[in-house]
This record gives structure tokens, sequence and C-alpha cells, in this order.
């Protein structure tokens, strides 16, 4: 939050306080609205200043769970010392105002309709301000806890995709090795580059472009592998080149049209990978004229890539990315990603917390 913005609500928040004092004076001393709206600001302003005092005393005091007694007795206390700073700042500036007014010195003692009833409002300010000020910090508390909560939900999404991703490639290998052991070498060599990129890569958003750098690697490994039954066509718009996508979100997408696409067939299997910006929004899709599969199948299957990628997008965007899914037999696979451009990962983690 920028400092102007939290002076703003700070502001607003005390409007309605200086109308309830305007109408009380007015009321009390049928005073005319200008002169009361005056006076009025100037007590506010006071309480303000001195609101100030109350925000650092319970940042000192935190509120303990159960309420205790000696919790209780320090605020009552520092109630009465508000009230008293209050009465005794309000009469200051009064005092000036006049002095200034009649050109000498006059001591003015602002009581309104009497001293105790003054010094009632001024414990009732004093307990707005705290408990004001206490539930904001449990908001914050609160929204803080859930931006943890998401960033360790999507850290173990992300560290569970990583031996995934290497049971599959290292599966790849394994079967090159009897029929093709040139093949299985190049295959282990293009895997240790992979893999590295896999384990050091720790963002959880990358642009666009390193992302496809990746799927290129990972579909010449699978190149080996498949040979002329794998062929991989790309249409990506230049402009979505920069916007940044969940790391490994395209692999997934293509890794499962590899495994469901393309390895049943003995067929030649084309797989696109196409990206287009619509508006604000970047549409990524991957779509395979394989063997296809039953979406409701695949999606629960266990240990799914794609249940895992769409619990990131949650997490990530909220509901503001979407994956969705057509995966019908005989019509192959397509498979599409929806997520907002011009978004950082710690404005994603920020709006989860708020929105969530």
């Amino acid at each position: 939050m920028t400092r102007n913005w939290l002076w703003l609500q700070i502001l607003i928040g005390w409007l309605p306080v200086w109308g309830l004092f305007t109408m009380m004076i007015v009321a009390a001393h049928n005073a005319p609205v200008q002169l009361a709206a005056l006076e009025a600001l100037r007590m506010m302003v006071a309480a303000a200043v001195l609101g100030i005092l109350v925000h650092r005393f319970t940042g000192r005091l935190p509120w303990p769970y159960p309420v205790q007694l000696r919790f209780v007795l320090l605020h009552l206390l520092a109630a009465g010392i508000y009230a008293i700073a209050w009465l005794a700042t309000i009469s200051a500036i009064e005092s000036l105002v006049q002095s200034v007014r009649h050109g000498q010195f006059m001591l003015a003692l602002v009581i309104g309709p009497g001293i105790v009833p003054f010094l009632t409002l001024g414990v009732w300010l004093y307990v707005m301000i705290a408990g004001v000020t206490y539930g904001n910090r449990a908001a914050q508390r609160a929204a803080e806890t859930q931006a943890l909560a998401a960033r360790t939900q999507l850290a173990a999404l992300r560290a569970q995709l990583h031996p995934h991703f290497l049971f599959n490639a290292l599966h790849t290998v394994v079967q090159l090795i009897p029929v093709d052991a040139n093949g299985a070498m190049r295959a282990a060599e293009q895997l240790a580059g992979v893999l590295r990129t896999a384990i050091e890569e720790d963002r959880d958003l990358v642009s666009l472009s390193d992302e496809l750098e990746f799927v290129r690697r990972y579909l010449a490994i699978e190149g080996i592998r498949f040979g002329e039954r794998l062929r991989v066509r790309e249409m990506i718009d230049e402009d979505a080149l920069s916007v940044k996508v969940p790391s490994f979100a395209v692999q997934t997408l293509v890794e499962n049209a590899v495994r469901h696409g393309a390895a049943p067939r003995a067929e030649a299997t084309t797989l696109t990978i196409t990206s287009r910006m619509e508006e604000d929004t970047l549409v990524i899709v991957v779509h395979d004229d394989g063997a296809g599969a039953d979406a409701a199948t695949l999606e629960a299957a266990t240990g799914t890539g794609l249940r895992r990628l769409r619990e990131r997008l949650r997490h990530l965007y909220g509901t503001r990315a979407a994956l969705a899914i057509d995966a019908a037999a005989d019509r192959g696979f397509c498979a599409s990603i929806t997520v907002p451009s011009g978004i950082d990962a710690g404005v994603a983690y920020r709006s989860y917390a708020h929105g969530h």
C-alpha cells in the first residue's frame, strides 16, 4: 500500500467523526454550521494526532488470547490519559486561536457540556482508534497468513513437478537403450541439460520465450524416441513472448499431448503449439491429432500434471486464469491456458491472498 493511499484511508475514516462533532456542537450550542465545522475540525485533528500515539501503543501491546486483566487495565489507564491529553490539546489550540484573534494571550478551556461528558467522549475516541487499529492488524495478519499458505502450497506443487518430469524423461532414455544405444546416449546428454534447467529454475513465473525454449529442449529428447512419428508446429504471437506464464506450464501440456496423443499410435502425430494475445490476456493452446482421451478420466487420473497445473493457476491468479481441456477420443488432445498479461509473482500472491 502506498503512503498516499494510506493517508487517504485515514482521512476518509475521520470524516464521519468530523460530521458527528459538528452536529454535536450545533445541537449543544446552537452555533452556525460553519463555525461548528471549524471547531469540530480542530477537535478531530487533535484526536487524530494523538491517535498516532495510540497506534504505536497498541503495537507494543498485542491483543492476548485469551484476554487478560492486565491488558484491560492498561488500556483503561491509556484511555484516561488519552482523554485528558485530548482535552488539553484542544484547549491549547483554542487558546492559540483566541489569542491570535484578540491580539493578546487568552486561556481557553474547552469542556463543552461538562468536563465529565467531554472526558467520556475522549475515552470513546480512544476505544474507537484502538479497536480499528487492532482490527486492521488482525486483517493484515490474516492476509499474510493466506499469502504464506498460497506460497507454501505452490512450493509443494512445484516440488511434485520435478520428480514427475524426471521420471518421465528417464523412462524415455531407458526405452531407447535396448533399441538405439547411440540415440539413448544423445538423449541422456540432452536430458542432463533439461534437468539442470528444471532443478535450477526457482521462479514461479517465467517469460513465454523462456518456457518455449525449455519445451523445445524437451521435445528434442522425445524426438529421438519417436523419430518421424512426432511432428511439431509452432504458431507463436511475437507480442506474447515477453508475457509471464507459470514455469513448466506449457511443458506440462506438451508432455500430456505426447503421452496421450503420440505414444499410443503407430502413425505420425502432429503437435501444434499456439499462442495469441486477446487484449490483456494470453491464450496458449497445445493440440495434437493423436489418439485422444476421455477428458474426465484424464483429469481424475492419480498424479496427473494437469491437475497440479490447475492448482498452480488457482494459487497464482485466483479466478483470472483457466485451464480448458478437450480430449475426446478420435479427435486428438487439445488443452488451453488463459492467463492475464502484465502480472508478476508478488502481485499475484497479494491478489490471491486478499481475494481468496
